[in-house]
């Protein structure tokens, strides 16, 4: 009977041990079908928002349209820009500020022989070479009047308003950091023995960091140097220019540099492209070589576009589109007689006098089309399928469908 007994309680125990079991594995199983569901979850919606994202860039437009007007006249020798969301118009006489709708914001008038314009997001500084007065203006109005006591050979300012001009001194050139007040913050001075002539710059958006392009001939040999001065806490422990470092080119000239955003600058030469990242010491961070000559440069605070003449002849030019790390990201042939090229929202827009073309940032191309008149601007707006066109007598808003 005890064995009998025994028998049961171990039979018992063998059922609830079991029970345990499937109970275990009922969990276990439940888990793993959750974890499973999740996951196909998110992977669906990761696969439809790639879908998406796909189709939206490769998206088309099938016509443009003028959804409005403002009779505007374009005064002879006047030019056009883009300064932030609205439209700079300049001459040797005065400047002004018109928003999308075609009000004045403001006016400024002056006289000068050879007016050189920076602008900077939504800030621009305007000044005359060999001249002694910096204008500083935003969309709003005047930010600042900058004089100086000394011949103006160069400036460019910063998205907070602050300028950096290089300014003449017979063996010395003089580079100053200015307010919007027209207080020098800082001043630097270099030679044509120990740097070379400054023939480019640019200056960080905060304006602690300068870049400039310096050409000089070494024992017979033409050399450039790449040279970033800090005007902010790093810079002033450094010598009397502020130097925190820099890059020598042997054998080629460095005509233009460019900040595109806080921490990356990048210069072209006549046979490279440079790019350098830091925002105290900025250092080398790509170099792609170049077998042929630049046509125009073009850029954004994302790309950067060299245009060269298309050898292999299938199209008359050739668009190739570095990003902020240096990298080739795409190139794009096209025949367009164009004025400029923007990079706005992952497109690519080039035009010209009588047409336009709107690209993805694979080259793919969207949308072409011909102006009805001669456009002496085509400016981005906030919204990505709609543009500001500048006429000879009026300013049109154009949207794409």
């Amino acid at each position: 009977m005890a064995n009998v007994r025994e028998y049961l309680r171990s039979k018992e125990k063998r059922k609830s041990g079991n029970r345990n079991i499937n109970y275990k594995e009922r969990i276990r199983s439940h888990k793993l079908t959750t974890f499973y569901r999740v996951l196909l979850g998110v992977l669906l919606v990761a696969a439809i928002a790639a879908i998406l994202l796909v189709s939206w860039q490769n998206r088309s437009y099938s016509e443009s349209i003028v959804t409005s007007s403002v009779p505007i006249s374009k005064v002879e020798g006047s030019y056009y820009c883009s300064l932030g969301t609205s439209i700079l118009t300049y001459s040797k006489d005065g400047a002004n500020c018109m928003n999308s709708k075609g009000n004045v914001q403001w006016n400024q008038t002056y006289e000068m022989q050879n007016p050189m314009v920076d602008v900077n997001g939504s800030v621009v500084a305007i000044g005359d070479y060999n001249g002694r007065t910096i204008y500083v203006m935003n969309e709003t109005g005047s930010m600042g009047e900058i004089t100086t006591n000394m011949p103006i050979r160069n400036f460019c300012v910063a998205r907070n308003g602050v300028v950096a001009a290089i300014l003449d001194d017979a063996d010395i050139t003089r580079i100053n950091l200015f307010d919007t007040a027209g207080n020098i913050l800082v001043k630097a001075e270099t030679t044509m023995d120990k740097s070379g002539y400054p023939i480019d710059m640019s200056i960080s958006p905060n304006g602690e960091l300068l870049a400039i392009s310096y050409f000089y001939v070494d024992s017979g040999m033409m050399k450039t140097s790449i040279a970033f001065h800090n005007f902010g806490e790093v810079g002033q422990n450094q010598s009397s220019d502020r130097f925190v470092s820099g890059y020598d080119y042997q054998g080629t000239v460095v005509p233009f540099i460019k900040f595109i955003n806080s921490s990356t600058v990048f210069a072209v030469a006549d046979d490279r492209i440079m790019f350098f990242t830091g925002n105290q010491k900025p250092t080398s961070a790509a170099e792609n070589l170049l077998g042929e000559e630049v046509q125009s440069i073009f850029y954004s605070d994302q790309y950067v576009g060299l245009v060269f003449l298309d050898t292999e002849g299938d199209a008359k030019y050739r668009l190739d589109v570095y990003n902020a790390e240096g990298r080739l990201v795409t190139s794009k042939k096209f025949d367009m007689e164009y004025k400029d090229i923007i990079f706005d929202k992952g497109d690519i827009v080039i035009y010209g006098e009588t047409e336009y073309s709107v690209s993805n940032m694979q080259g793919v191309e969207r949308f072409k089309a011909p102006f009805e008149e001669t456009a002496y601007l085509f400016a981005p707006t906030e919204k990505t399928n709609r543009f500001i066109m500048m006429t000879q007598d009026a300013m049109n808003i154009i949207e794409m469908k």
